[in-house]
């Protein structure tokens, strides 16, 4: 139970550290969307790639034998992982954060719990109640910073949030976390130069704190943060994975307070105690039912 606390709050301080990052190289036009994506699929491809070779050498030196690629990823969570990158840097641009994070992670809760209802898995009153309370917060906490969005931006930021779903969905049932992770990020690189391509021909320019950015986040809040997500994900239901995951606005609004100077609120201060305390919540009515 500690080793799935430990690795899921890992995960989801690296997932907000990739809002703030994001936010960082794009809003301050240090880089263009798809150059940041670019590079961040590809740093995050390399990084995984050093992991598995050092984890790979590890089991040689132990057991004195080869082991084999259990899980070799698959198109789909590759797919899944492009679409979720592309469309949140591209919608980041028009979109401002308190209306790009509400649609994001309510298309990330809706596909997990929608996962979750359909394949019939139980949820207690307390479940319910808990999930509605974090919701609540969640909304409270960015509908004051919201703005009626323009069209094409919303449902690119919805159909990341439904792409990012899927990922995860789908990571449940991988057999090896890094193994899957990093040929996932491996096969999504087909799709790169396809971005790179449109990125020369409207280029506009980016800077070295741009490149920096999109490695950071490619490479540590990405390659390591989602490997790690592997790991914690088959130690939890779908509707937990999707519950837990409404923390990470709250994660990424303070970070940008300490590294941004954002202004500090009551606001914000009432609205993580009701999403983190409504998550805990959840998380026991859970192990007590099992």
């Amino acid at each position: 139970m500690l080793s799935t606390v430990l690795y899921t709050l890992i995960a989801l301080c690296a997932f907000a550290a990739n809002s703030l990052l994001c936010r960082m190289a794009l809003q301050s036009g240090d880089i263009d969307p798809l150059s940041f994506t670019a590079i961040r699929l590809a740093s995050g491809a390399f990084m995984l790639l050093g992991l598995l070779l050092w984890q790979t050498k590890l089991k040689q030196t132990k057991s004195q034998s080869a082991q084999p690629l259990t899980d070799k990823g698959n198109n789909i969570s590759a797919l899944s992982l492009f679409v979720y990158a592309l469309c949140f840097s591209v919608a980041y641009v028009d979109l401002n954060t308190g209306t790009g994070a509400l649609i994001l992670f309510s298309a990330v809760q809706l596909t997990m719990i929608g996962h979750s209802v359909l394949n019939k898995e139980p949820l207690s009153k307390v479940q319910w109640g808990a999930l509605f309370v974090a919701f609540a917060g969640f909304i409270y906490l960015m509908l004051p910073s919201a703005t009626v969005p323009s069209f094409m931006p919303a449902m690119l930021m919805a159909l990341s949030g439904v792409a990012w779903g899927v990922y995860s969905i789908r990571g449940k049932s991988c057999s090896s976390p890094l193994q899957a992770t990093s040929f996932n990020f491996l096969r999504s690189l087909i799709l790169v130069p396809i971005l790179v391509f449109l990125a020369v021909v409207d280029w506009q320019g980016i800077t070295a704190t741009g490149v920096y950015l999109a490695i950071a986040s490619g490479a540590l809040a990405s390659g390591l943060g989602y490997s790690i997500w592997y790991i914690a994900l088959p130690r939890l239901k779908s509707s937990q994975a999707g519950v837990v995951q409404l923390t990470v606005p709250v994660l990424a609004t303070l970070a940008g307070v300490v590294v941004l100077d954002e202004q500090l609120t009551a606001r914000l201060v009432v609205a993580s105690a009701l999403i983190l305390g409504a998550v805990l919540v959840f998380l026991m009515a859970k192990k007590r039912s099992v």
